[in-house]
């Protein structure tokens, strides 16, 4: 009997041990494993803000560019002073050309690269490579003339250059201008250029720039810029 009872309480005891070991394991913390997910590097997509425009799409592009940017003031900022120029809205598409490349910062540090004293200024490009990467960037093409609205080519008047050498409809370069500078105007030019707009303020720094010395092609000796074009509100 005396061994039963031993035996009995033998048996509690390690119950008991057992007990407390399992309760023991069960509230030793285990390392929980996170699992590290790398941040996924954003995509970047350069969404053009604009077409690349070309001779077919221009005129519509245009057509729809013009109905929502109105503005028809614009100051060129010069080495030689301020030039202050209203656009026409009559010539609407070389208006709103005029307008969509001030936006794109394009003419920004162009130059005038032909002066004629007494005849006119003509600027817009530059012998570097950054203007013909802008001009890469925005799109080959041509605006056809509009010379129709009664504009003649007087004193103070922009107008619009043709483009390429083999161009016998005297299709408008876009990303070039000239302003007539000879008193009494430049009247043999009426019919073949578009003009788009006139100096309001500033023909006296036109008069400095035409009388620029210039080398045997018409390029002033010393770079003159248009460090940029603004426009007024």
């Amino acid at each position: 009997m005396k061994k039963y009872i031993v035996y009995c309480l033998l048996l509690l005891v390690l119950n008991c041990e057992d007990k407390k070991t399992e309760k023991k394991t069960s509230e030793i913390p285990t390392e929980t494993k996170v699992k590290v997910v790398p941040k996924k590097k954003p995509v970047v997509t350069t969404e053009r803000e604009f077409p690349l425009l070309t001779s077919k799409n221009v005129m519509d592009f245009f057509l729809e560019y013009e109905k929502h940017n109105k503005e028809n003031k614009v100051r060129i900022l010069t080495d030689f002073g301020n030039i202050e120029i209203l656009l026409f809205d009559k010539t609407k598409f070389h208006r709103a050309n005029f307008i969509f490349l001030t936006k794109q910062h394009y003419f920004d540090n162009t130059q005038f690269y032909r002066v004629i004293n007494n005849f006119m200024v003509q600027a817009g490009n530059s012998d570097t490579r950054a203007t013909a990467g802008k001009r890469t960037k925005i799109g080959r093409y041509l605006l056809p003339t509009d010379t129709k609205r009664g504009y003649k080519h007087d004193r103070g008047v922009i107008s619009m250059p043709s483009g390429e050498i083999d161009n016998p409809y005297k299709l408008a370069s876009p990303f070039e201008f000239f302003i007539v500078q000879q008193h009494g105007g430049s009247h043999f030019l009426d019919g073949d250029y578009t003009i788009f707009g006139r100096v309001t303020k500033g023909m006296s720094v036109i008069d400095k720039i035409a009388a620029a010395k210039t080398d045997d092609a018409d390029w002033p000796l010393e770079n003159i810029y248009i460090r940029s074009v603004e426009i007024i509100d």
